[in-house]
């Protein structure tokens, strides 16, 4: 985050986004408060509001209550997307008597094992509050936090029968011992329902540094493989680095011990996505230019697309120029918000 940015431009398009709900049309995401925050986090905060008024065709009001979720009733509305709006409330309240910190240290665990919720969008929602609040803790960012734990809360989604399959040193290489799926076809869930094995990479790792050090070596090596991947398709792979990336980001908030389920949980999202849409033939690419980090998000952001400028601010994170060749990828392959 930009430190030095003191426009009040993040504040305001999270108010502005506060009023609609974590969806549309049932199951799609609402990516605005991810987009904003990742452009305020790179100096970008001018454009804000013009992306937004792009985007806000997209927003639909904000989802109906039934019923309080209380500190008795929590884990019978755990994973009811119906109760989207109980969630967030009960978060707000949560928030407000809290500190943010030990609140998302009490809900993490609960909440890790339904990484897979929403396609992983609400993980990634609660990493880009998190590092919001790490650079300056206000009303706006707190209640963004609460809609990220409340939507996660609300679309939870364990997973279990994947059958381990041995993996690889490195993530870069059991990334590509992933099998994929054999019939690729039909949405997230139905995919998701037919995963079976999964190789295991990490699985050994409890020290917390070294847990850290793998996951900043899997955002690394799956930003790295979009460029030759991509293809197979270009809005879901984009959260084999998104996903774990914003775990990542969310490490220096959480207890020391909690970072290496993180990773574990992490890798297994990752890997999940990779085989349900990796393509059977990689393709070479070669960027038409070496564009600065700066130029990347730029083109990123005057291409508009949601996906495009959160993968390009993972792509930054990673800082190198196999990344950066990455998220031009990003740019080539995805439609363009119009």
């Amino acid at each position: 985050m930009d430190a030095h940015d003191t426009s009040g431009r993040l504040e305001e398009a999270l108010d502005r986004l506060h009023t609609s709900g974590p969806e549309r049309r049932g199951r799609l995401s609402n990516h605005a408060p991810m987009v904003v925050e990742a452009l305020a986090a790179h100096g970008q905060s001018g454009g804000v509001h013009r992306w937004l008024d792009l985007y806000e065709e997209k927003l639909e009001e904000f989802p109906a209550r039934l019923a309080p979720v209380t500190d008795a009733n929590w884990p019978e509305a755990l994973g009811d997307p119906r109760r989207a709006a109980d969630w967030i409330d009960h978060f707000s309240r949560t928030l407000a008597d809290h500190p943010w910190r030990s609140v998302l240290a009490e809900w993490w665990p609960r909440l890790l094992p339904g990484l897979y919720a929403g396609a992983t969008h609400p993980v990634i929602r609660v990493g880009h509050a998190v590092r919001a609040l790490e650079s300056g803790e206000n009303a706006p960012r707190l209640t963004e936090l609460a809609h990220g734990l409340g939507y996660w809360a609300a679309r939870h989604l364990p997973v279990s029968g994947i059958t381990a399959l041995p993996g690889a040193p490195t993530a870069a290489e059991s990334l590509d011992a992933v099998p994929a799926l054999e019939a690729q076809e039909g949405g997230y869930l139905a995919r998701l329902a037919a995963l079976r094995q999964l190789p295991v990479w990490a699985g050994e790792v409890t020290d917390p540094d070294t847990a850290h050090e793998r996951l900043t070596e899997l955002v690394r090596a799956t930003t790295h493989r979009y460029a030759a991947h991509g293809h197979g398709d270009e809005i879901m792979l984009v959260h084999t680095a998104t996903a774990p990336n914003a775990v990542l980001r969310s490490l220096s908030a959480l207890p020391r011990e909690l970072w290496a389920p993180s990773l574990h949980a992490a890798w297994t999202a990752s890997a999940a996505v990779t085989a349900m849409y990796t393509p059977t033939d990689p393709v070479a690419y070669t960027p038409p230019a070496r564009l600065t980090p700066e130029e990347v998000l730029e083109q990123a952001l005057a291409h508009g697309d949601e996906h495009v400028i959160k993968f390009a601010d993972t792509a930054l994170d990673v800082g190198d120029d196999q990344a950066l060749t990455a998220a031009l990828r990003a740019v080539e392959i995805t439609r363009p918000l119009v």
